[in-house]
């Protein structure tokens, strides 16, 4: 124990070495350093260098003094598992230009935050890989400071975000709390850039719109290619803000809806068999119904030959689901019509009615269906539900956010790709 305090007071000794290394700011000196009264921190005084000049806060530019303010606290990043406070006397300054009185601007913090700006940048980036919980756990502060440097952070980034050129882009819809809350999401998916351009709180025309107030018109008008699912807000707000734009169907979302109809066809025949006292062979039989040939397990494989052997509307909707997917095989958007249509054509006459409602719909979508093979399958909504699935994982590491701007924060810091404040030194 005496020789961890013994090798502590020699690491504050030369703490100011350290500092003087990777964090020097012109204008300003670290004058000493010292244990605190119980020994758990390191408090590092800091004074303007001789002869320099106080930075307004209001305009950024020197201005006289005026007089000084109470000595205040900046956090700075832990060393040794000891806390590292800087400690300094703010300056007021009578600026001539604001024609006001502001306390001075220094360059380790940001405002009245008491955080400098190393620290910050520092629990952000730890937060990006730990929840924020665990984050300021490890460091040994608080939520709420975890919570101001992401803030911080993503405020900066979003400040200095380039948001053009943008050739394409994807919406989605992703639940966010009970009670069919929901956020849009809206991401570029150009092929050499993927990102979170936009959140917004719920799924209607109003929310959608409010992306295309941040981009412009003139940036909205060099879209090429806009991905969605076949939710009408989407449909109407695309068609109003990017009628040039190809608009290309979700596939994902198309089959997802496929295997809902034909969820909703075995349950009901289900409870028929069972009702009027037939053998169970629909029983436990969803997975091997909804998942792909090639996932089945070798005894699922034989199930599934056991189930097709009978005349059942399950099983024609089951082979109507798989015969669909040969859509996806075309290369050419003319061939590729004529498959669909021929599909809905006999689908219609197949006298399962959640099977007739999906090919009703995809008659009324057929072009925007189609515009996937317009696009020569390079883009579609695979990319989205990806960027979904970890914009899922950013809410579930911490648990769920409780309030709709701290969870905006998350997905901005997590998926956007914000530039970063600069700082004299890579911190660990």
């Amino acid at each position: 124990m005496v020789e961890v305090f013994a090798a502590a007071v020699f690491f504050a000794m030369e703490l100011i070495t350290i500092l003087n290394r990777c964090h020097r700011f012109p204008g300003f000196v670290y004058q000493h350093a010292r244990f605190s009264a119980d020994k758990k921190s390191i408090e590092v005084a800091v004074r303007p260098r001789r002869g320099s000049r106080a930075v307004c806060s209001g305009c950024h530019q020197p201005a006289p003094g005026y007089d000084q303010l109470p000595e205040r606290r900046f956090e700075f990043i832990p060393f040794w598992g000891f806390l590292i406070f800087f400690l300094y006397s703010m300056r007021r300054v009578n600026c001539r230009r604001c024609n006001t009185v502001f306390a001075e601007e220094v360059p380790w913090g940001d405002g009245k935050r008491q955080l400098t700006k190393a620290y910050m940048l520092f629990l952000a980036r730890w937060a990006r890989k730990m929840s924020w919980k665990e984050t300021a756990e490890s460091f040994r502060t608080s939520w709420d400071k975890v919570h101001d440097a992401v803030q911080y952070v993503v405020t900066f980034g979003l400040a200095h975000r380039t948001l053009g050129p943008i050739d394409a882009i994807g919406v989605d819809e992703i639940q966010y709390a009970r009670g069919h809350k929901y956020l849009t999401l809206v991401y570029q998916i150009d092929l050499g850039m993927t990102r979170l351009l936009w959140v917004g709180k719920e799924r209607t025309i109003e929310s959608f719109q409010g992306f295309f107030t941040l981009i412009g018109d003139d940036l909205a008008s060099k879209i090429l290619f806009v991905c969605s699912d076949m939710w009408q807000p989407y449909l109407k707000v695309i068609r109003q803000k990017c009628s040039q734009a190809l608009h290309i169907l979700d596939r994902f979302h198309i089959v997802a809806k496929m295997n809902d109809a034909l969820d909703e066809v075995r349950a009901g025949e289900s409870r028929r068999m069972y009702r009027d006292g037939y053998e169970p062979v629909l029983k436990k039989s969803r997975w091997l119904l909804l998942k792909r040939k090639k996932n089945l397990t070798g005894k699922q494989r034989f199930r599934l030959r056991d189930v097709l052997r009978y005349n059942l509307k399950t099983v024609r909707a089951y082979l109507l689901k798989e015969a669909f997917q040969q859509l996806w095989d075309y290369n050419s958007p003319a061939w590729a019509g004529k498959f669909l249509d021929e599909w809905c054509h006999h689908t219609m006459r197949s006298r399962i009615e959640p099977m007739k409602k999906i090919a009703i719909s995809l008659r009324k979508h057929r072009e925007l269906i189609l515009n996937y093979f317009r696009a020569q399958k390079l883009f579609s909504s695979g990319v989205v539900e990806g960027l979904n699935n970890k914009a899922k994982v950013t809410m579930r590491k911490s648990y769920g956010f409780r309030t709709f701007r701290v969870l905006e924060l998350a997905l901005y810091h997590s998926l956007a790709k914000l530039s970063e404040p600069e700082i004299t030194h890579d911190f660990f």
